[in-house]
């Protein structure tokens, strides 16, 4: 895997690395975390993002998943720049509740990973005016180093039957990113405090 890693050194500006593993399993917390600190030692002046899906009581598949997330979070903390928090829970909502998808699958929920993902790097990829890269998210969303947690917001989530009807505000957009239901991770934002925030709006739009 290094020896992939390795051949970002042909890049002419490498900002950083981006790694989706999962806290449940073995591979995912165990490999992912080693490749994390691996990565951590040979670039540690690049941004570490990783994408971690954390293990829910309701969508459970194996009883060690609660020690595997408890050992990979230490991980976590010390070696990663940005840790985007998902869960399957919170996914498994938004597919049945708002997709109206009666029996989603791990590739509905993957699909809603991929549109967040993609979100997230959109000012990456596209010219814009208020552009940002990994190391500038970094810089505006953690008031502290070891609080890099952060819990995504997608919106528009609609029905595929309903799309065409929907025609959404700017404040309305922004409503919905920080509306409980629409958040990949399963916490309720409301029972907290925003220490940071970030919108990124792809499109058209005016303020």
């Amino acid at each position: 895997v290094l020896d992939v890693v390795r051949k970002s050194g042909s890049c002419d500006c490498l900002q950083g690395f981006q790694i989706t593993h999962s806290l449940g399993g073995g591979t995912g917390s165990g490999m992912g975390t080693l490749l994390i600190s691996k990565i951590r030692e040979e670039y540690p002046d690049r941004i570490m993002c990783t994408y971690s899906v954390c293990p829910s009581p309701k969508v459970s598949d194996t009883v060690v998943e609660p020690y595997n997330a408890t050992l990979s979070v230490h991980q976590l903390v010390e070696n990663a720049d940005e840790v985007m928090c998902l869960d399957n829970e919170a996914l498994y909502d938004i597919c049945f509740r708002t997709l109206k998808l009666t029996t989603p699958t791990y590739g509905d929920l993957n699909h809603l990973v991929c549109a967040a993902m993609s979100g997230i790097t959109t000012s990456l990829r596209f010219p814009g005016q208020l552009n940002s890269d990994l190391r500038k998210l970094a810089v505006n969303l953690i008031p502290f180093p070891r609080l890099h947690f952060f819990m995504i917001g997608f919106a528009p989530l609609t029905s595929r039957g309903s799309q065409q009807y929907r025609a959404l505000t700017v404040p309305e957009l922004t409503q919905q990113q920080f509306d409980a239901k629409n958040m990949m991770c399963a916490a309720d934002p409301r029972h907290g405090r925003y220490l940071t925030a970030a919108c990124m709006f792809r499109g058209r739009m005016s303020t």
